[in-house]
């Protein structure tokens, strides 16, 4: 009896073990393999001065992603690194941006691509260093629509163009606000005329004429001379198409000057510094936006981690940024290769939801399926109401 009790004993003790040894090895299977190396991804934006915020934004949601992606193994078994670096919203910095990253390549860097630059001028300047270099870029912001227009086979976008944004709003301001008489005012660079040549246009195809179209300068400390103009224009209605840099100057300028028609901005204006900086002003105006907003497209699970890792809350641009990330990354697994000609050729042929909506692009790089959002300040928050 005592050696069938001893047998049954040690029976229950190797079956503890083999157990144990069983829960040991589904965790160490569970253990990430080590990576094999680093490949690099670089986030060009303005990091600094006025638009900071807004491309800190972009390289919170490109960290983000990146960190997803560690957390599982890598791409293709390499560590993403993510190097942000800053173009100051200044072309000419831009292209000393663009050839640091050329300088990079050249001495041998494992760089699988780039997300930026943040605004329309900076990636036209930077894209003509890129386009020869054997990797691929993915604005998460930028709009002008030339800019796929000049055959660049590696340069793709995560947002709605101006070819989208200038007939909506133009339908929004005609068809939803009855507007007749419509000021057209634009900054005096590349994204504000590209983004005036799309909605004088679309306002003309509705039968509207602008009964002015009125360039101001960029981040000037006051736009009075416009305010004048506009108001001996006495418009019914009043669009923008600017920075925040703009649209909270000329905004509450306008308000004092007894200017109080309706007022909608582009989406260089869709971030909190515009409501911020506007003050009072701001409530009440009209924002379109070229990529949804983070609060109603991004579950709990998202903030939480995006929190953890940025120790702020995610921003206007933290979608684009962490999306622009996902298809660089899909299209290196698609390609199963680093070889930015093969990423290129695989990011066109990507089918995919993401939170910016549904990724599947056209031969230019552009977004088959571009919305276009509006949103109203309402209480110093961003309302979407279409």
């Amino acid at each position: 009896m005592k050696r069938a009790h001893l047998a049954r004993k040690n029976l229950k003790q190797d079956i503890i073990i083999l157990l144990l040894l069983g829960l040991f090895g589904l965790v160490s299977c569970k253990t990430p393999p080590q990576p094999k190396g680093e490949v690099i991804i670089y986030v060009a934006a303005p990091l600094s001065g006025w638009q900071a915020d807004g491309g800190q934004t972009v390289v919170g949601g490109v960290r983000l992603m990146a960190e997803r992606i560690n957390s599982s193994g890598g791409l293709l078994g390499y560590k993403v690194k993510v190097v942000a670096v800053d173009d100051e919203a200044d072309s000419e910095v831009a292209v000393q941006v663009a050839e640091q990253i050329r300088a990079a390549v050249q001495q041998g860097e494992r760089i699988v691509g780039i997300v930026g630059h943040y605004n329309s001028g900076q990636t036209l300047a930077a894209m003509e260093i890129y386009k020869d270099l054997p990797l691929v870029v993915v604005t998460p912001t930028a709009s002008d629509v030339s800019l796929t227009r000049k055959g660049y086979t590696n340069f793709f976008r995560v947002n709605a163009t101006d070819a989208a944004q200038g007939p909506a709003d133009a339908r929004f301001l005609v068809e939803k606000l009855g507007a007749r008489r419509i000021a057209v005012v634009h900054a005096d660079n590349e994204y504000g005329r590209g983004l005036r040549d799309e909605i004088v246009a679309a306002l003309k195809g509705l039968g509207v004429e602008p009964v002015a179209v009125i360039e101001i300068p960029e981040a000037a400390p006051t736009q009075m001379k416009a305010v004048e103009q506009i108001k001996a224009l006495q418009p019914d209605a009043i669009f923008l198409a600017g920075y925040e840099t703009e649209g909270y100057v000329l905004l509450p300028e306008l308000r004092e000057a007894g200017v109080t028609v309706p007022f909608m901005a582009s989406d260089g204006c869709f971030l909190y510094e515009f409501i911020d900086g506007a003050g009072p002003a701001a409530e009440g105006a009209y924002v379109s936006g070229i990529t949804p907003d983070p609060k109603l497209v991004a579950d709990k699970k998202w903030w939480t981690e995006y929190q953890e890792l940025e120790a702020r809350n995610p921003g206007t641009y933290s979608i684009p940024g962490y999306s622009a990330m996902e298809v660089i990354s899909e299209g290196v697994k698609k390609a199963g290769s680093f070889e930015g000609s093969k990423v290129a050729e695989a990011i066109r042929s990507l089918d995919f939801q993401s939170l910016v909506g549904h990724i599947r692009y056209d031969a230019a790089g552009d977004l088959t399926e571009q919305r276009i959002y509006i949103f109203q300040v309402e209480n110093g928050d961003f309302v979407q109401i279409q």
